[in-house]
């Protein structure tokens, strides 16, 4: 069975790519994973490609995302059931509704090879299954390119390197590596503890949406600003997507 996993962007419907307008229009059965209530304006907006660039009759089936301990004591144990619990989830929905000759999809959100779990599931359920599974990656806009467009900056200085991590592991950057740091998935915004005041932070939230915020400048100007508005939008909206680049005062 073929099974695409189309990257769509960080949240603009003007940055999804034609290559991604082609798969969706190429595929039978798209298969959401739904995290509940909390998301449904990004569920919806999924649902809004569907729509515009489906093919007719396509079908769309939601899966349940299984529950997960957002803050374990042993942080990869929980993450490998989690994904464990999605295989079994994405494995019983596949085996249900997608047809012989049937291509089946996943929409995932910037690009699929940058911290997100599909190919991971995906590869774990072509080990589990007698069945072949062909898996086809489409690439996608990252929320990294679209902060630094949104910003109008170069993200390294020249011929610099960049990392990029994330906010549990920002404590961790090996010495010389922490000139440009690009951070995602940090819901405590690490760089509080991590940065000096004169360090660059530039920070984005819902980024190419109608909700887009940004703010940049020293670390020691902006950091009250970014919580407040990063608290105030979270409660607003229910749920929150931000990343920001750090880079060290030169």
């Amino acid at each position: 069975m073929l099974l695409r996993v189309i990257g769509i962007g960080p949240g603009s419907p003007r940055q999804i790519t034609l290559e991604a307008v082609d798969a969706i229009g190429a595929t039978d059965v798209f298969f959401l994973l739904d995290k509940g209530s909390r998301t449904s304006e990004l569920t919806a907006l999924r649902e809004k490609f569907l729509t515009e660039y489906g093919a007719p009759g396509h079908r769309v089936v939601a899966i349940a995302d299984p529950p997960r301990d957002r803050r374990p004591d042993d942080y990869e144990a929980e993450v490998r059931r989690w994904h464990a619990a999605r295989v079994d989830a994405v494995r019983a929905a596949v085996s249900e509704h997608l047809r012989p000759g049937e291509t089946g999809g996943f929409l995932v959100w910037g690009d699929p090879a940058l911290y997100d779990s599909t190919l991971r599931i995906l590869d774990q359920l072509a080990a589990r299954d007698d069945v072949f599974v062909e898996v086809e990656v489409i690439a996608g806009v990252t929320s990294a390119s679209a902060l630094t467009a949104a910003h109008g900056i170069v993200a390294h200085g020249i011929g610099e390197p960049i990392l990029t991590t994330t906010g549990r592991r920002l404590s961790a950057t090996p010495a010389g590596a922490d000139a440009n740091q690009i951070v995602m998935l940090d819901s405590d915004l690490a760089f509080r503890e991590t940065a000096a005041p004169d360090d660059l932070v530039y920070w984005g939230a819902y980024l190419g949406t109608e909700h887009e915020i940004l703010v940049s400048g020293r670390v020691a100007d902006v950091t009250a600003e970014i919580e407040e508005k990063r608290a105030r939008a979270r409660e607003r909206l229910g749920w929150i997507m931000d990343i920001y680049l750090l880079q060290k005062a030169r």
